[in-house]
């Protein structure tokens, strides 16, 4: 079988790659010869061909021959090739408007989209997500933010450091004041965030301390959906009963937003689900964040001053407390500064490129020429030009006019 590494087509480009040099070797390696792998050429990838080849791993615009073609982002449309299989996130089982007619063109040529981000355990468990490095990317860009913002240090961006290990030798640099952070979730995203801020040697602590204490000292603190929401009925939190129907449920934040400087916000949020806050509660005296990293970004969901996804070149934008206009990035200290980069990863690509080929290695390759794997049936959106049966609800989205 033979597996190409497709350049990114997407505009701007990414970065990211689903294996490095190193690991097409090793999979080639350990897999005796029976899965070869090539990589088509690329001036963005964040590993340069040259290092492929240094590794022995052919470099050939030339995809006629390929089984398996795997990228990161979407395909773009006129790039697709009929009858092949594809790896990549297509962002459509949400019926994402913007890629209705990607999966249209998909079923048209014939092609086998398995998505990344249906790739599930047994369980239900992802098996290969990008999260961790959101949230490490996230929890760096929000201190960088109010650094700049306040003028208390200057880090260089992630994008410019070389690699994660590059990145850490900023943080000695952080002299944070005795602010109090908030950090919400606790999946990948948010261990990812909390790893950051512990190795900048900021002070963990209990929700009901980082409410109740006043410290000399930065500190934070990690939120479960427990320690802000509270049943509209009067009943004990159950969190079973939080994830089965969160309308039940209201916000109890505002008491966390009355003593906090910076959220950084990592729980998935579902839309049935109550905002953390709501926009009027941004002028209330009471509302003291001034620096928000929505690392979910979530587009005026959980956090309502996410108005628009930032970009990794112009990664920040204030919004005002009373009119909650958007303003200029930094321009008053009573804004609130917002960073809602919404492809964090990329500004460490590198290494987020090695944790997700990991991730590869030891769930999707040992398995990658069954075709009959349930983990791969699971994920494969689109099979001999229909959606498998999963995804069949998708057919009013793919049967819509244009």
């Amino acid at each position: 079988m033979k597996i190409t590494l497709i350049r990114e087509g997407k505009v701007p480009a990414d970065k990211r790659v689903a294996f490095s040099p190193q690991q097409c070797k090793q999979i080639q390696e350990d897999s005796q010869n029976q899965l070869s792998i090539s990589i088509e050429p690329s001036e963005f990838r964040c590993y340069t061909d040259q290092e492929y080849k240094d590794h022995g791993i052919e470099c050939s615009a030339a995809l006629g021959q390929s089984d398996i073609l795997i990228g990161i982002k979407e395909v773009p449309i006129d790039s697709l090739i009929p009858d092949k299989t594809y790896f990549f996130f297509s962002h459509t089982i949400k019926k994402q408007a913007h890629n209705r007619k990607l999966l249209q063109a998909i079923l048209a040529k014939n092609i086998t989209l398995i998505d990344y981000e249906c790739l599930v355990d047994e369980r239900g468990e992802r098996v290969t997500a990008f999260g961790k490095y959101a949230g490490i990317v996230g929890a760096y860009n929000a201190i960088w933010t109010y650094g700049k913002k306040y003028k208390c240090f200057d880090l260089r961006r992630a994008k410019d450091c070389f690699d994660l290990a590059d990145m850490e030798t900023e943080y000695a640099k952080v002299n944070l004041p005795p602010i109090k952070i908030v950090l919400t979730g606790g999946g990948r995203v948010a261990g990812g965030a909390m790893g950051v801020l512990d190795r900048m040697g900021i002070a963990k602590v209990s929700p009901t301390e980082l409410l109740e204490q006043n410290f000399d000292h930065p500190v934070y603190a990690a939120l479960s959906s427990a320690d802000y929401h509270e049943r509209k009925d009067g009943g004990d939190f159950s969190k079973q009963d939080f994830y089965k129907d969160p309308t039940a449920f209201k916000s109890t934040f505002m008491h966390f937003a009355a003593v906090a400087d910076m959220l950084i916000a990592c729980a998935y949020w579902d839309p049935k689900a109550p905002r953390l806050f709501e926009k009027a509660a941004v002028g209330n005296i009471d509302f003291k964040i001034r620096v928000i990293a929505d690392v979910t970004c979530d587009i005026d969901g959980s956090i309502p001053t996410t108005h628009r996804a930032s970009t990794i070149l112009d990664p920040v934008y204030d919004i005002e407390t009373i009119s909650l206009e958007e303003k200029s990035a930094f321009s008053d200290e009573d804004h609130i500064s917002v960073m809602a980069i919404d492809n964090l990863p990329c500004e460490l690509p590198r290494d987020a490129s090695l944790s997700f080929g990991k991730q590869l290695m030891t769930h999707v390759i040992p398995v990658i020429m069954d075709a009959q794997n349930p983990m791969l049936q699971r994920a494969t959106i689109a099979h001999a030009g229909k959606l498998t049966p999963p995804y069949a609800y998708l057919s009013d989205y793919v049967n819509a006019p244009a």
